[in-house]
């Protein structure tokens, strides 16, 4: 859903096209708390941040995990809501709090259950 995706840019309302390329484990590159998650944007890399308590804290609240499947979801929502919102204004590193990636997943979540409600 979120791997590869098309969203306007509230600004330009040019349609950008957002592909999944990377993850990694931001420990090892630059000793961070976070998996960094790299799409591009048109061709421009962009990195989202999502902290790794927010694993932590999705385990204790629902006792399940957040896969790397669901962790490049939840970045692909971010970057998405962030270009049509007027958020994605040309950075190249956007780093998510504990809350906010806890609210991206809580968002996907209800996409699926709606998808699924309605087929």
């Amino acid at each position: 859903m979120y791997r590869d995706f098309h969203a306007i840019d509230r600004w330009t309302k040019k349609q950008v096209h957002c592909m999944y390329q990377a993850l990694i484990v931001a420990v090892a590159t630059r000793h961070a708390d976070a998996v960094d998650i790299k799409f591009l944007a048109d061709g421009r890399p962009v990195w989202i941040a999502l902290p790794l308590p927010a694993w932590v804290e999705y385990q204790k609240r629902t006792g399940k995990i957040i896969t790397d499947p669901l962790a490049i979801e939840i970045a692909g929502h971010y970057l998405k809501t962030a270009l049509e919102t007027g958020e994605g204004v040309g950075r190249e590193m956007y780093s998510l709090t504990v809350a906010e990636t806890l609210q991206h997943l809580d968002a996907l979540v209800a996409e699926e259950l709606k998808a699924t409600a309605s087929a």
